[in-house]
């Protein structure tokens, strides 16, 4: 997987009058952990372009699992509790995050894991 977990959507509303979806936990090694941008709370607002607006949670879900390779994603960085003046340092829109440098190579490392499991189980 992308190595996070969501929350939200029309039907598991994370956020009071919001059906959003929301980055709930990032798993430690996985994708999004290594690549370093995306962070717990963060908003997604699209992948791969693919708008997230008004979707059932299991709905985003099977986008994500079915992104491919090349995953882009449009976030909304949740506002960071600060001590001191407000700032927008957490505030807005980021770009595309390109995870493919890191998701082709696991996605490899756990192709070539199934087959191993695979072949053993021929073996048995």
């Amino acid at each position: 997987g992308l190595g996070f977990n969501i929350v939200g959507g029309t039907d598991q509303q994370y956020v009071s009058n919001d059906s959003s979806i929301y980055v709930s936990r990032i798993k430690k090694d996985g994708a999004a952990y290594l690549d370093g941008r995306l962070q717990e709370g963060d908003k997604i607002l699209a992948v791969n372009g693919r708008d997230l607006k008004d979707l059932r949670h299991k709905d985003a879900v099977e986008l994500f699992r079915n992104a491919g390779c090349d995953v882009s994603l449009k976030i909304q960085r949740r506002l960071q509790p600060q001590n001191g003046p407000v700032g927008h340092g957490g505030e807005g829109e980021s770009g595309g995050l390109p995870l493919s440098a890191i998701l082709v190579p696991g996605l490899a490392l756990a192709a070539a894991a199934v087959w191993i499991l695979l072949r053993y189980r021929q073996r048995m």
